[in-house]
């Protein structure tokens, strides 16, 4: 209070009473662009330690750092990302084409597999339907319309939202640059107003950065490598729309241990089921030694055990936050895990500290 006086209990009350209806109301007005927000604020932590080079290479510069910083982020990231969304839309049409035309021969592929079958299986199948051709056909087209052709479909939605998209594109990099130049002083100030005790705030903002980075490396990284190995393999196996699987599978690999295995085993299946030896042994050497050693590898080098979080509770919160946020929730959702963790570690620590202290006492 301006004039030294203390607040009531009817006045601090009142006023934290309109300090909640005035952050309603401010979450009600952003939250159109709340996913934009959450990618900017993200992509700030991320790649803070690019702005801090580019301010040591400007100094005093801030605009200019935070400026050069977003054009890397631009060229390095958003373009590649738009141009292969681009080819793995064209693709997907194009496969969803070709199923309804009949070009690509699924279900003669689904007859030799139940050939390959034991006697008692195959025979099972072929009473409910699946040994006739027409009826495999049909079948096969349906699946094909329920999975490729949901990403056309998506396609032309995209198309038809392409003014909102791009609008919520430039707030998201309008907000990264003030992040990125911004984002040191930001900290200290909401540490300062959270109520909490500071210490605590502190830990915990610390564990917050320390777990983005983790989450994002170790995801997003280790799913593009297993992505491209994934294009890769299947491009050398002749397998059409590589692309677009390789992406599948890269999203895939964000789900622990099975992972790119949902991707590369049905392929592998399905060319030596058509006959191509060869390939399909090619895309199980691949599968196994390259692309899931690939994640062996590379997570521990990336993340380390920043995180703390078991790989069940990755795939559970993955899969929920896929249902609840759309693709934002294939990493925000581990990340509200990591945070939960963190949260309740510090938690466990201050209460033995306090219990400590009191048997001291």
């Amino acid at each position: 209070m301006d004039d030294g006086r203390a607040m009531t209990a009817t006045e601090r009350g009142g006023f934290l009473l309109f300090l909640a209806l005035v952050t309603a109301a401010m979450l009600l007005v952003v939250w159109p662009f709340v996913a934009p927000l959450v990618w900017a604020t993200l992509a700030a932590i991320m790649f803070q330690p690019l702005y801090a080079r580019m301010l040591r290479f400007r100094k005093g510069r801030e605009n200019q750092a935070a400026a050069l910083a977003l054009l890397v982020i631009t060229i390095a990231v958003i373009a590649p990302a738009v141009i292969i969304g681009s080819m793995v839309v064209n693709q997907a049409i194009g496969l969803f084409s070709a199923f309804r035309a009949g070009e690509i021969d699924v279900a003669g592929a689904l007859h030799q597999m139940i050939d390959m079958l034991p006697a008692g299986i195959g025979a099972r199948m072929v009473e409910s339907g699946w040994g006739d051709m027409a009826t495999l056909q049909a079948r096969a087209q349906e699946v094909a319309e329920d999975s490729i052709g949901l990403i056309a479909r998506h396609a032309v939605s995209i198309g038809e939202g392409m003014a909102e998209w791009l609008l919520a594109f430039g707030v998201g990099l309008y907000v990264t640059f003030f992040l990125l130049r911004d984002g040191k002083q930001i900290t200290p100030r909401l540490i300062h107003a959270f109520p909490i005790e500071k210490s605590i705030a502190e830990r915990m903002a610390e564990r917050f950065l320390t777990i983005v980075r983790a989450t994002i490396k170790g995801s997003v990284v280790v799913g593009l490598v297993q992505g491209a190995l994934g294009a890769i393999t299947f491009w050398i196996a002749g397998i059409p729309s590589a692309i677009l699987f390789g992406v599948i599978m890269a999203l895939f690999s964000l789900l622990p241990a099975i992972g790119p295995a949902i991707v590369w085993v049905p392929a592998a299946i399905y060319l030596l089921a058509v006959g191509e030896i060869w390939q399909g042994l090619f895309v199980i050497v691949s599968g196994v030694a390259i692309i899931g050693m690939a994640d062996n590898l590379l997570r521990p080098l990336l993340v380390g055990r920043d995180t703390g979080i078991p790989d069940w509770l990755i795939l559970v919160t993955t899969l929920g936050g896929i249902a609840l946020m759309g693709l934002s929730g294939i990493v925000l959702g581990p990340l509200v895990a990591g945070l939960f963790i963190a949260a309740w570690n510090v938690f466990a620590d201050q209460d033995g500290t306090h219990r400590r202290a009191g048997a001291g006492g």
